[in-house]
């Protein structure tokens, strides 16, 4: 089985209604599809990157059929309950395999299955959305490390839960829309609580010596523009002294942003290698703002180049 680029839902601002519709939440995790034949079970990323040795729980057989390929995200939960992506790429970024059993026990992860492309050798992605989860629905073997998506007839209702609680989001989903492998139109739209994008780090400011925000930019005509400064996220105090480390090694004289902002008076350069997701509740761009409130997730494993501005 060769591993293929998922299908994608676009941005929307409003939500679909009407029967023809589901609506399901959106996890903060990464995406996963799984690929089982032959007693084996491989994962991959969107990106086609592997990552069967990061998720050793989720190598039994998630369905009940000789081979299958199946969609889904792999999530983690904050303490509060929460899913969380800064703690599911602790486990998705882990490189040094021996660590894999011991975050296995501090980052337990599950994977929300919600949709199903090929069962026992034969594909599916031409049959309808309803009828994929019909078979998923009767297929999957469930336990701590898998569960099915839930699906929603409301999605204003869903939505509105999901601002109460704080959470990403949902998607939803057209009944009759096929699976198009490395593709997205607006069969699937995704409707956010807030807004995320993964930028590149040119700089950062310092505190007493060590760093105290980062300062992040995308590519918009092949040059890096500033769009904000980011001081507050998930890192600890430990792991803002790892990053001064980390960037002493990539710094350079040569501001990498094309752009001026009062933002960037006394901050220090580095080269644009380093990639993370970036959480804000506002960002008007065509009127030259930068981002509202950044928060800074985890760090990524994304081509700085491929971190472009494309409206959504």
């Amino acid at each position: 089985m060769n591993p293929i680029i998922p299908f994608e839902p676009v941005r929307a601002e409003q939500i679909p209604s009407g029967p023809d519709w589901i609506h399901q939440m959106k996890w903060d995790g990464v995406r996963i599809l799984a690929y089982h034949e032959s007693g084996e079970t491989r994962l991959f990323n969107r990106r086609l990157h592997e990552r069967t040795s990061q998720y050793p729980e989720l190598l039994s057989p998630l369905l009940d059929a000789r081979s299958y390929i199946v969609d889904g995200e792999v999530i983690a939960l904050a303490p509060d309950g929460k899913p969380s992506f800064h703690e599911v790429m602790r486990r998705d970024g882990i490189r040094r395999l021996e660590r894999v059993p011991l975050l296995q026990r501090e980052v337990p992860v599950t994977y929300i299955i919600f949709d199903v492309l090929s069962l026992d050798g034969v594909s599916l992605m031409d049959r309808p959305l309803a009828e994929r989860l019909d078979i998923l629905g009767k297929g999957i073997i469930t336990g701590p490390a898998a569960q099915a998506v839930q699906s929603h007839p409301d999605g204003t209702a869903l939505f509105e839960a999901i601002r109460l609680h704080d959470l990403e989001g949902i998607v939803c989903k057209r009944l009759d829309s096929l699976y198009r492998p490395d593709s997205k139109d607006d069969r699937w739209v995704k409707v956010k609580n807030y807004g995320d994008i993964i930028a590149v780090i040119g700089g950062y400011t310092l505190r007493d010596g060590t760093i105290n925000a980062l300062l992040a930019g995308i590519y918009i005509e092949n040059s890096l523009h500033f769009i904000g400064k980011v001081g507050t996220g998930k890192l600890t105090a430990s792991d803002w002294r790892e990053l001064t480390t980390v960037m002493a090694r990539i710094a350079t004289d040569q501001c990498p942003f094309v752009n001026h902002h009062p933002e960037l008076r006394g901050a220090g350069w580095v080269q644009p290698r380093l990639t993370a997701k970036i959480r804000f509740t506002e960002w008007r761009w065509r009127e030259g703002r930068t981002m509202r409130h950044p928060s800074l997730q985890a760090f990524v494993d994304v081509p700085p180049h491929s971190c472009v501005l494309v409206p959504d």
